[in-house]
């Protein structure tokens, strides 16, 4: 089999859906399924469906080109902020999209009015991780001017925290923003379908809080694909965090010296990373894969082994006590900086395994 490549369990991946469905449908909290750190891959996408996800989110617009193409069955909805330029695009692959800007709501109403079709909208509201969003003395205006554009349909209200600034949501942040929805439906007399608290960083608060107010939505992608929070990267108990792994071929295994020697500066990307240690010389060993294909640092290599450092095409391990040949392959674990990379590389083959 081809390597490097990536090693998918659906199985593993539905369970988990499953699982998280289950819990927050008992809040009264639905799931929409992130799809972006798959790049769109209908075979997962396809798992989630199955596990009883009905909205489908990606940050991508190719990739929610690329489901609807194999025909995959759910709503979709763009979780980046359009670009103008995507207008046409977005209204015509995606059935919503959340914004930030009315000047890209104009021109996905432009858009919209002339392939004559609607296209729903969610307002992000900045509540304190400083990414994207309208802050909140602004959000009346803009809900005035969304609700004059012609083919546009003002679904709900959003936020997103923990992603930029690590901005955590809690009781007070999800409150404001049950607050925030509460006041719109007052002030101009509509209903909000969605108010969609934020992403997998919300469980814990999601799952722990009596009361979730009007917060009726969770967009959930890492804690279903690798099974964990993502505050404090615990696992989430009952969800398997092993659905993926990294396999990588041995390239060279050989004794070296354990540090450097001539005139040291810079290393390919940026400074240089001390790899030697008191030994003189040791096994190293590297593996077909790099920068280019993966984020070396969201890797978990093989027990005893330990990751020294990765140009743009090598890995260099210390392998430990073992000495692995050249042609051996070494499987890793992946986070989600890792998973991401690895899907996003057209070197990096993706490997469906099939239950046992």
């Amino acid at each position: 089999m081809t390597a490097p490549r990536l090693e998918i369990r659906l199985d593993r991946i539905r369970h988990n859906a499953e699982v998280l469905v289950g819990r927050l449908s008992a809040k009264g909290i639905s799931v929409t399924g992130v799809t972006k750190a798959m790049s769109g891959c209908p075979a997962v996408a396809r798992e989630l469906v199955a596990a009883g996800i009905t909205t489908l989110g990606d940050s991508r617009i190719e990739n929610i080109e690329r489901m609807r193409a194999a025909g995959v069955t759910a709503e979709m909805i763009l979780i980046r902020s359009p670009m103008p330029s995507h207008a046409a695009r977005v209204v015509r692959a995606a059935d919503t999209s959340l914004n930030t800007e009315v000047e890209v709501v104009g021109a996905l109403s432009a858009a919209a009015s002339a392939a004559q079709r609607r296209h729903g909208v969610v307002l992000m509201v900045e509540l304190g991780d400083l990414r994207e969003g309208i802050l909140p003395v602004d959000l009346h205006a803009a809900v005035e001017q969304v609700l004059g554009l012609p083919h546009i349909d003002l679904r709900g209200i959003g936020t997103n925290l923990a992603c930029q600034s690590g901005a955590s949501p809690d009781a007070r942040n999800m409150g404001e923003l049950s607050t925030l929805a509460t006041s719109i439906e007052a002030a101009f007399g509509i209903h909000l379908a969605v108010v969609s608290g934020g992403n997998s960083a919300n469980l814990d608060w999601a799952l722990s809080t009596a009361d979730p107010g009007r917060i009726d939505d969770l967009r959930l992608g890492e804690s279903i694909l690798l099974g964990c929070e993502t505050l404090e990267r615990r696992t989430i108990p009952g969800l398997h965090t092993d659905a993926f792994a990294l396999v990588a071929e041995v390239i060279e295994s050989k004794v070296k010296p354990t540090q450097p020697w001539g005139a040291i500066n810079q290393a390919a990307f940026g400074a240089a990373v001390a790899t030697g240690d008191e030994r003189k010389s040791a096994r190293r060993v590297i593996v077909a894969i790099g920068q280019q294909d993966v984020d070396p640092l969201g890797l978990v290599p093989p027990e005893g082994m330990r990751v020294l450092g990765a140009s743009s095409d090598h890995m260099v391990l210390d392998p430990g006590t073992v000495s692995p040949p050249v042609g051996a392959e070494l499987r890793f674990g992946v986070d989600y900086s890792a998973l991401l990379r690895a899907m996003t590389s057209p070197f990096v083959a993706k490997v469906v395994v099939e239950v046992d």
